[in-house]
């Protein structure tokens, strides 16, 4: 993700997702839960507390979903293959808004209320643990994003034409009943129904789409695993633009009319920096790429959406070079904690760099000059990008600006050899799961054979301006 570019002064105030209580909506009988048989509430996390769930492991989402610009409707189903990982009479899934209609746990109704951001479920009979089972609600309404705690919004984002669906941290569950903490990742279907002119765009590769009377609809499929967050269903009036690059990935670019002149020379340079990141990285994680470029001027930021980053204005060339970073650091090796979240924008932040650097701009040692500069009272030094502090400042300048300052300093003191080798075995070690930064240390130091210990301390942790390096 890029960081927030504005604050518009209309926007609410920063809230944690919380929703008031619905009233109790039950289908079906069930009886109390027996004790150590309910699942989580949240996944733990201490900045998003009620992100996640307990209890099961999503496999797959099947989402279908019909879409009405002018009235701004929902009409939905999703359908959830799981597997328990304790015994459950109960479970949660992360779902904002939106009315549910009905529940069904392997085709039996099920019971179901709303507790805030939370739909509990209680199926007909106990799940035992490490059995498969499917999930499936029907829901409609008008969604609506949330507002993040530094005051953006995220979710489903309504346009002029569509919606601008970015999920970074919270917002997946403003469309759709999810495990919605980034350690629960899964395969996903999408079948999106629009009106006809419109285009709807989600992730991985399109399956197809079908123009019947006055709808058009588009069928999307991502199976490698994604996190609820980085998943979009962007709405709009695009221009499309498709081919195959020599790596035979599946380049897909939408584009907002409006946006069009801006984008292209950018979206040109697309293979050329996924090829120039494969070089350094290892080989791009996914089968799809592409951008969704939109004119949602509102948003003031961009999301590295899995496969296809969505953008709220045509990108510059540095936030192509970092958003698609994200698809190694950040998509295909996803954070375990948000307080680890240096991982993704540090890792990013400092990939700009390094294209600069390594096409004829300033070098990555100048950056972090130009940085170092700011004195001890800049909002640089405002708190530790290891450890922000809260889901309020996990956008802000210090974990992107000093976690690349980290990573700099990491380079300096391995080397450039051992520095790539060690950004190259983490995101090919973790591809496709999860690491933490406690992993990424260890990493470091067994590549270089160097304590580095107090290195990363210093950097990620401790508060203030480090000494000078």
């Amino acid at each position: 993700m890029t960081p927030p570019r504005r604050q518009p002064a209309r926007r609410r105030t920063a809230a944690l997702a919380t929703v008031p209580v619905a009233v109790a909506a039950l289908l079906g009988a069930a009886g109390p839960a027996a004790p150590g048989t309910t699942g989580a509430s949240g996944a733990g996390d201490p900045y998003f507390p009620l992100s996640g769930n307990g209890g099961y492991h999503v496999r797959h989402y099947g989402l279908t979903l019909r879409y009405d610009t002018s009235s701004r409707r929902l009409d939905a189903t999703a359908v959830l293959t799981a597997r328990a990982t304790q015994r459950l009479t109960r479970f949660d899934l992360d779902l904002k808004g939106l009315k549910v209609t009905s529940v069904t746990v392997d085709r039996a109704t099920a019971a179901f209320r709303r507790d805030g951001q939370e739909l509990v479920i209680t199926p007909r009979h106990a799940l035992r643990r490490g059995r498969g089972f499917r999930v499936a609600v029907a829901y409609h309404g008008t969604p609506e994003p949330v507002t993040d705690p530094d005051g953006s919004a995220d979710g489903w984002i309504p346009t002029d034409d569509g919606a601008f669906v970015a999920g970074e941290p919270q917002g997946a569950m403003t469309w759709f009943p999810a495990d919605g903490h980034p350690k629960d990742k899964a395969s996903y279907d999408f079948t999106i129904t629009v009106p006809k002119g419109r285009t709807a765009v989600a992730n991985g590769v399109l399956l197809g789409q079908h123009t019947a009377h006055d709808t058009t609809t588009f069928r999307w499929r991502e199976t490698r695993p994604m996190a609820a967050y980085l998943a979009t269903a962007t709405i709009g009036k695009f221009q499309v633009e498709r081919y195959t690059t020599r790596d035979g990935i599946q380049v897909y670019n939408a584009v907002d009319a409006r946006e069009a002149r801006a984008a292209a020379p950018v979206l040109r340079e697309l293979p050329s920096v996924l090829e120039w990141e494969s070089t350094l990285f290892g080989p791009y994680p996914f089968r799809a790429a592409g951008s969704i470029v939109d004119h949602a001027p509102d948003v003031g930021y961009a999301l590295e959406t899995q496969t296809r980053p969505v953008y709220d204005s045509a990108p510059g060339l540095p936030t192509l070079v970092h958003e698609n970073a994200h698809q190694w650091f950040g998509d295909s090796v996803s954070l375990t904690t948000w307080k680890d979240i240096w991982l993704n924008e540090g890792f990013a932040t400092y990939a700009e760099w390094l294209y600069t650097e390594q096409h004829g701009g300033r070098s990555a040692q100048r950056a972090f000059d130009a940085l170092y500069a700011r004195p001890a009272s800049d909002g640089l030094w405002a708190y530790p990008p290891g450890d922000p502090g809260s889901g309020a400042r996990i956008f802000g300048t210090p974990v992107y600006a000093r976690g690349a300052m980290a990573l700099h300093e990491l380079r300096r003191a391995v080397g450039d050899r051992d520095f790539l080798r060690v950004l190259r075995a983490w995101a090919t070690g973790h591809r496709g799961g999860h690491g933490t930064t406690a992993q990424f240390v260890r990493l470091a130091e067994r590549t270089s054979g160097k304590q580095l210990e107090g290195l990363f301390r210093t950097w990620l942790y401790a508060p203030g301006k480090p000494d000078s390096p």
